[in-house]
């Protein structure tokens, strides 16, 4: 009776419908919409809820032991979600977030070698997954959403042009530092579109081999420079440094080592824009699962984490955004991708894989939308006086791209590219 009356007390919005494993149905909470109903086919799946939820429910979903009734994955993790953040409280929960609190700083001890193996873990992955699940240019972090209809692929260029704006590139030449460049998509953009002059780098000897021939294949060689090669053994200074879903990994013993690396890698008028997960509500901890199945040694500070050690580096905060609900959006469309995919990705991992990485996808997208995560963008400078004193050439740079590529883009401009 230990998870029946646990759900008692965390159930106060909505209704949630439990089948037990003895054949048994209970449900909790006011009786009201939302709704929604799960299944728990086993006695150990039952235990390990009561005792670790954040652990046991997505293990008991990828082995097939927890599963929705009458619905989705999302509804019914929605209805949790709402009800961790709004309505009851879980006592076991609370207490196993104790106990990854003390256990953080162990957790996030993220040198080099580890740093290495954390990464191949999640983006080693046959590529055939994020070929399906992605934009064609594979950006695989948080998109940008100005209007709020646009389409996964015109998000994502906008995401870049929204960058690239505060990364001021006002003459061709410019040296940039991609850190954590992934399969290459900024790099290859910064090159194409503004001239640059582009180093990526990355722990990923699968996304390094992709990059290496997108840039061949877009004949920017002369431009771009991938190199499997951790941040901390960089010894150049640079115009500018660019990180996009990088920093998440970096962990927090490591945060002042990062941005003292920034800080040297920078030339005197050098600019540096990071853009990373973020958590609205203070320092925290990584869920468990996430830890264990897709992030390991990943942490997604609030910004006052970041802050602190900014200030201890001697770096300039010269812009600070927080942007909301984009995230949830960028993942609603990979996670629509995954799903009209999802049989095809079945026959390259299997069926357990494919509900592990739905469980991910639906969580995450959950974190943004209920749980208090956000993304934060931070441009850093080494001096006062390298950038103008308003905003107004980010915003003047963005609506040109933004409407030079916007025409490049069309059908009819196509058209006359083409005669």
């Amino acid at each position: 009776m230990l998870l029946e009356t646990i759900l008692a007390r965390l159930i106060r919005i909505g209704t949630l419908t439990v089948h037990l494993p003895n054949g048994s149905r209970r449900s909790f909470g006011s009786g009201s919409a939302p709704y929604a109903a799960m299944r728990i086919k086993t006695g150990r799946a039952k235990r390990r809820l009561a005792l670790n939820p954040a652990l046991a429910l997505g293990e008991g979903y990828m082995d097939g032991e927890i599963e929705p009734v009458d619905g989705d994955l999302f509804s019914t993790l929605d209805l949790l979600a709402l009800n961790a953040t709004e309505g009851g409280n879980h006592p076991f929960d609370k207490l196993m977030e104790k106990v990854r609190w003390l256990r953080r700083n162990l957790d996030q001890m993220n040198y080099a070698s580890r740093s290495k193996r954390n990464v191949a873990h999640h983006y080693d992955l046959d590529g055939r997954l994020y070929e399906r699940m992605l934009d064609a240019d594979r950006q695989y972090s948080c998109a940008y959403f100005p209007e709020g209809h646009e389409t996964l692929e015109e998000a994502q260029r906008r995401k870049k042009i929204h960058i690239a704006s505060k990364l001021m590139l006002d003459r061709p030449g410019l040296e940039v530092l991609d850190i954590g460049c992934g399969w290459g998509g900024m790099a290859i953009f910064l090159a194409r579109e503004y001239g640059a002059r582009v180093t990526g780098l990355t722990l990923s000897e699968e996304q390094l081999a992709v990059a290496r021939k997108r840039s061949k294949d877009a004949d920017l060689d002369n431009l771009v420079e991938f190199r499997l090669m951790d941040y901390r053994d960089w010894n150049k200074p640079v115009d500018r440094i660019v990180s996009v879903g990088m920093f998440e990994h970096v962990g927090i013993n490591h945060y002042r080592v990062f941005f003292e690396k920034i800080k040297r890698s920078l030339k005197p008028d050098g600019i540096a824009l990071i853009h990373a997960i973020g958590r609205a509500d203070g320092p925290g901890s990584t869920n468990p699962w996430i830890a264990k199945y897709i992030f390991p040694g990943g942490y997604s500070p609030a910004v006052s984490e970041v802050m602190a050690a900014v200030e201890k580096s001697g770096l300039w905060a010269t812009d600070i955004e927080i942007l909301r609900l984009h995230y949830a959006k960028t993942l609603a469309h990979w996670r629509e991708r995954f799903n009209l995919r999802r049989d095809e990705l079945c026959a390259l991992y299997d069926e357990r894989f494919c509900r592990m990485f739905e469980f991910y996808l639906v969580g995450s997208e959950l974190a943004f939308r209920r749980m208090g995560h956000i993304n934060w963008q931070l441009q850093l400078t080494k001096s006062l006086e390298t950038l103008p004193v308003s905003r107004s050439y980010m915003v003047e740079d963005e609506f040109k791209k933004t409407a030079a590529l916007t025409i490049d883009n069309s059908p009819a401009w196509r058209e006359i590219k083409s005669l």
